[in-house]
């Protein structure tokens, strides 16, 4: 496989090229490394083909949250909300490099992500009709106000597929914010079913922290 990386200021990129012309272009925003454990994951259930571009080396707290909130614990940090900010950046620098890179003209762009980052894809499709598709994984959908901005805001463009899974113990947790993960959830994925969106909704085994590469991996096969 052809693996390239570059840098867009101080985010680290990672395009994993497709060995097909015009394959689907993914974009994985990343907590940790290089996506390597995902796209190896993703080929190991699947022989889809598409290019994965890969973002890392990112301000979690503040590039993938889209308005500020408190820390959920006494351990964490607030979150910032620069999501808007962090978006600029992806569809204006980052996107425009690597479809400078990727073979032909891509079948579709669209994006994906797990935890925050899976908060982050959906959010994205009410700021941008770049994406023709979403994968959020075991995301951060307990988010204060998330649900409420879904249910009364409109996504920019329809999207083709949508993707929406959640680990079935992540509710399980004393913490105020988190333990509404599930329920959120389920009531965005039911307001998109209402809408006569495409989302498939999957429940996997484990808590927040379990098979991210593969359940980021089922994700992204899902809209690939």
């Amino acid at each position: 496989m052809n693996i390239e990386k570059f840098r867009i200021g101080e985010k680290q990129v990672t395009l994993y090229h497709s060995k097909e012309p015009n394959s689907p272009l993914i974009i994985l925003n990343n907590y940790a490394g290089d996506g390597g454990a995902v796209i190896e994951a993703a080929h190991g259930q699947d022989e889809k083909v598409f290019n994965l571009l890969c973002v890392g080396n990112l301000n979690w707290d503040h590039d993938m949250t889209p308005w500020y909130c408190p820390p959920t614990s006494q351990k964490d940090a607030p979150f910032t909300g620069g999501a808007e900010d962090y978006l600029r950046l992806l569809l204006n620098e980052i996107l425009p490099a690597g479809l400078k890179r990727v073979s032909g003209t891509p079948a579709h762009i669209s994006i994906a992500g797990y935890s925050l980052a899976g908060l982050f894809a959906l959010y994205a499709l009410y700021q941008t009709d770049a994406f023709d598709r979403a994968a959020s994984m075991s995301g951060s959908l307990w988010f204060p106000g998330f649900k409420e901005y879904v249910l009364s805001h409109d996504i920019k463009k329809k999207p083709e597929k949508l993707y929406i899974s959640l680990g079935d113990k992540e509710s399980n947790t004393r913490n105020m914010y988190l333990r509404e993960v599930q329920e959120n959830t389920e009531i965005i994925v039911e307001h998109y079913k209402s809408n006569e969106l495409d989302v498939t909704f999957e429940m996997n085994p484990g808590n927040h922290f379990k098979d991210v590469a593969i359940r980021s991996a089922k994700g992204i096969l899902a809209i690939s």
